[in-house]
């Protein structure tokens, strides 16, 4: 290598080596059982499809989302037999419950006559500021806190007019507006979201949020449609935002059944490593090269790693030539080809199996990588990766 070049080299090696950004440090706010903000999980909820006056039928719904993992469920109230209904939902519910307002501000003084853990309302077509300032009042009096949710779709006409379109400085000016207000009211038990059905407005609205204000986000693209591509589209659009660091609370919208948003919104957590609660397996294509029946060796293990709460990275690489390398840099890794492999724990080789025995072995390993980080401390279950050393990637 020349001692000149285009490249900068030297920058290069100032630039920071953790790809990991800390979370946006935002200010905590309680929901029911939940914390949102600090240091507290990311929390996953989802919104009833059902008509909330229908107890039966919203509550056997709320069963089902809470069965999936579901932490917060939100029902809408149009009307005063919705908000007559909310007592009844909440004696039956195991998690905290939050009711939905979007024009009628005489329903969210309704709704916070009940015993909800939160009201969301979207300020932007409730009817004016002071329409939202008598139900701040009446939220700051009953200790019930708010998310101020700022939709795109929605946006105020003033602030339409002042920006041409619903751009993110737009929606961003809205939160504000409204955040100025409530404060003004000695009101601060405040979530916000700002959300579009366009993920690159989703995504610089709450960057550029984050830049003014500490309040806990809740997260989410508005309107995503059906899956299986309103997935791909919440995840193009919440992954950015979650790298960043910030986001308190997350919302994945699928148009039908509610039950999938709750997986899809774990595995977008768990892909963007800001809240790993289940093993994860990467395992190379099937390209060429490979040289086991890795899918049978994958779906053996999912099946016996079902229900393990462990934040641990298992590889499996099928073959000799990116394998070794890859391997080396997960908390427990095999490569192999021709029936064989080679097994790294902390990029440490420990053992090498034969093509029959890998499932068993690796497991074992899982076992001795638990025991590891318990010993030391730094285990995390549920919601964080434990700590460890990012080991360098040598030639086999």
């Amino acid at each position: 290598m020349t001692t000149s070049s285009r490249f900068p080299y030297a920058e290069l090696q100032a630039a920071p080596r953790s790809p990991i950004k800390p979370r946006h440090k935002t200010r905590e706010v309680a929901v029911g059982s939940r914390v949102f903000g600090g240091n507290n999980p990311i929390w996953v909820q989802s919104m009833t499809t059902t008509d909330t006056f229908d107890v039966e039928a919203t509550v056997a719904q709320i069963r089902a989302l809470e069965e999936a993992g579901c932490e917060l469920v939100r029902v809408t109230v149009p009307k005063a037999q919705d908000a007559h209904a909310l007592s009844a939902i909440r004696q039956r519910i195991d998690i905290p419950l939050i009711c939905d307002i979007h024009f009628d501000y005489k329903m969210a003084l309704m709704a916070l006559d009940h015993p909800v853990d939160k009201i969301r309302i979207n300020p932007g077509n409730i009817g004016g500021y002071d329409r939202f300032r008598q139900v701040v009042r009446k939220a700051k009096d009953r200790g019930i806190p708010m998310r101020i949710g700022v939709n795109a779709g929605s946006l105020e006409h003033e602030l339409i007019e002042k920006y041409g379109y619903p751009c993110p400085p737009a929606m961003v000016e809205s939160a504000l507006r409204y955040l100025e207000i409530a404060e003004a009211e000695g009101y601060h038990s405040i979530i916000v979201s700002l959300k579009s059905s366009d993920p690159a407005t989703a995504v610089e609205s709450y960057r550029l949020f984050a830049k003014y204000a500490d309040y806990p986000t809740h997260i989410g693209i508005t309107e995503a449609g059906k899956p299986p591509y309103a997935i791909t589209k919440s995840a193009a659009g919440l992954a950015p935002i979650l790298m960043d660091g910030i986001g308190d609370t997350i919302r994945v919208s699928l148009l039908g059944d509610p039950v999938p948003e709750v997986a899809a919104a774990f595995d977008i957590l768990q892909a963007t490593g800001r809240r790993v609660r289940r093993p994860e397996l990467i395992a190379c294509p099937t390209c060429g090269r490979l040289a086991i029946d890795l899918e049978k060796i994958i779906a053996e293990l999912e099946k016996r790693l079902e229900g393990r709460r462990l934040p641990v990275k298992i590889s499996v690489l099928g073959c000799v030539v990116n394998g070794p390398g890859e391997a080396r840099e997960a908390d427990i890794g095999i490569a192999a080809g021709n029936g064989k492999g080679v097994i790294f724990r902390n990029g440490e080789i420990v053992r090498h199996v034969l093509e029959a025995e890998m499932v068993d072995a690796l497991l074992e390993e899982v076992a001795h990588w638990e025991q590891e980080q318990r010993q030391k401390g730094t285990l995390k279950l549920e919601d964080e990766k434990p700590t460890r050393t990012r080991l360098p990637v040598v030639s086999a």
